[in-house]
């Protein structure tokens, strides 16, 4: 292919490598030039218009005063001016009306995702979706019960419920056997030695003759294969019952405390956390 210019004719900085390789002085391309001179101008421009020259006590303010607290500032409004009238809608309501009311339900659970998962997810896990000893939101299995005013009552004041460690009491055939008849619940059957126990320790006190849970007192459905305490095997069921649930006098209890938030969130914040529990997959 053809040279166009020739090489020698243009001067250099007198530095050559691998005796024909010259530093040459050409000037850049014309569109090159004009842009770098552009963009002198629009930074000259921006340190005119924004803050941007950090000085001493302070920076530089910019003729248009703009910073990124203000811009935030005025987003804020816009939301709460659009947010304001479902906000003042709901104040008066209970968390059951507002749930039954379609239109400030759906703006109820979108407008609490972020307070949901500021307070909630790290227990429970993105969606209700739960975390390794913490109860899944988004099941029909509750505690305490899955109503929207026990839901809003759990998260008020919180939970703490207690099971005592049989692990002192029990001899070990007869924690062998206790734990055979959680097993066979769940299963839908029964041990027969184990059932005796059950009765006679007073499980069913809390967790119902028919072991399907008490809600009042937060015992717990051992009927329906879902457990409390992952992973559900029979060493982690036998533990439960050696060591109790929040027990002051076994330090390998059990720890299932929920705090109460009466005094973190505002009325309205619980009620509409309260109806995005309640609508995440299992209220009753």
């Amino acid at each position: 292919m053809k040279n166009k210019n020739d090489s020698t004719a243009v001067p250099d900085t007198g530095h050559v490598w691998d005796d024909n390789l010259r530093e040459l002085t050409n000037q850049p391309p014309r569109w090159w030039m004009v842009t770098l001179y552009l963009s002198g101008l629009f930074i000259l421009g921006y340190f005119i218009l924004y803050p941007a020259i950090p000085l001493a006590t302070g920076y530089t303010k910019g003729v248009l005063d703009w910073t990124q607290m203000k811009r935030f500032n005025e987003s804020v409004k816009q939301i709460e001016a659009v947010r304001a009238p479902f906000e003042n809608k709901l104040k008066g309501m209970s968390a059951l009306a507002i749930l039954d009311d379609q239109e400030l339900s759906t703006y109820t659970v979108r407008s609490v995702k972020v307070l949901f998962g500021d307070r909630c997810a790290p227990c429970h896990g993105v969606g209700g979706a739960g975390n390794p000893g913490y109860p899944i939101l988004a099941d029909d299995d509750w505690l305490y019960g899955g109503s929207i005013d026990a839901i809003q009552d759990s998260i008020t004041d919180g939970r703490e419920g207690m099971m005592p460690a049989f692990g002192p009491i029990l001899s070990e055939q007869e924690l062998n056997d206790l734990t055979q008849h959680v097993i066979a619940l769940s299963q839908g059957t029964e041990h027969a030695v184990g059932k005796t126990l059950f009765e006679d320790q007073g499980c069913s006190g809390c967790h119902g003759e028919d072991g399907k849970g008490e809600q009042m007192v937060g015992g717990a459905n051992l009927t329906d294969g879902i457990w409390r305490f992952s992973p559900g095997t029979e060493d982690s069921i036998k533990y439960t019952i050696v060591h109790g649930v929040n027990e002051p006098d076994a330090a390998e209890s059990r720890q299932a405390i929920m705090p109460g938030f009466e005094k973190q969130l505002s009325e309205a914040e619980i009620k509409k956390l309260a109806v995005y529990v309640h609508k995440l997959g299992g209220g009753q």
